[in-house]
């Protein structure tokens, strides 16, 4: 079992390369934002409270998001777990952490995916994703064969992001800077980290994420 973090800004793939994780070693992906969405419906007692908090418009505190994965790693599976979007602060990182201690479990690795911001901006303004199977796309570089159809499943379904725009990418990678990249020095000091090319063709990065995982 291999249990890893996706790090890095908004665009930089981790989404992509955590899918290609889920079908070819069978991991399994905890999505801070899926998880959420799932909890919010399943009428439990730890989704009441999601949905409690998000109704009143307040963010999900760190303790329900720990909650939600601890829920997830109870069911231990052989892949392996990949965290994306958590932890995002360093008190999440040691609280992610102590987590996995108790489930006597390990990070194995933290996979950096490295870009350069103005590459970034050109690559997140033209992205649209499949909103019925999570396909991304983009309009330079991975267009779709039949346009408003996605590849992957037929749908027709496809979406833009409201903040998929140069000036909304900004603000979000300044964002990441100030809360998450401390995170880079982090596992770094740990022995963890990881740094790939997430600007490098989706099977290139792909083949360097296996290199690490072995």
């Amino acid at each position: 079992m291999t249990n890893i973090i996706l790090l890095g800004p908004p665009g930089a793939g981790k989404g992509t390369q955590a899918r290609r994780l889920v079908e070819e070693r069978g991991m399994v992906q905890l999505s801070t934002g899926d998880m959420l969405r799932e909890a919010r419906t399943s009428g439990t007692e730890m989704g009441r409270k999601v949905a409690e908090v998000m109704d009143r418009g307040d963010l999900v505190t760190d303790e329900i998001v720990i909650g939600l994965i601890e829920e997830k790693l109870s069911a231990p599976r052989a892949g392996g777990f990949i965290f994306d979007g958590f932890p995002r602060t360093l008190p999440q990182a040691d609280a992610l952490g102590a987590l996995l201690d108790r489930h006597g479990m390990a990070l194995d690795a933290v996979i950096e995916m490295q870009v350069d911001d103005a590459a970034l901006v050109r690559r997140i303004a033209g992205r649209f994703t499949c909103g019925d199977c999570g396909e991304v796309f983009h309009d330079e570089t991975k267009p779709t064969s039949k346009p408003g159809t996605c590849d992957n499943c037929g749908s027709t379904n496809l979406k833009r992001r409201a903040d998929d725009n140069a000036e909304s990418l900004k603000q979000r990678l300044m964002e990441y800077y100030k809360k998450t990249s401390p995170l880079i020095g982090y596992y770094y000091a740990k022995g963890k980290l990881r740094p790939v090319d997430g600007l490098a063709e989706i099977d290139d990065v792909a083949r360097s994420i296996a290199g690490i995982l072995g």
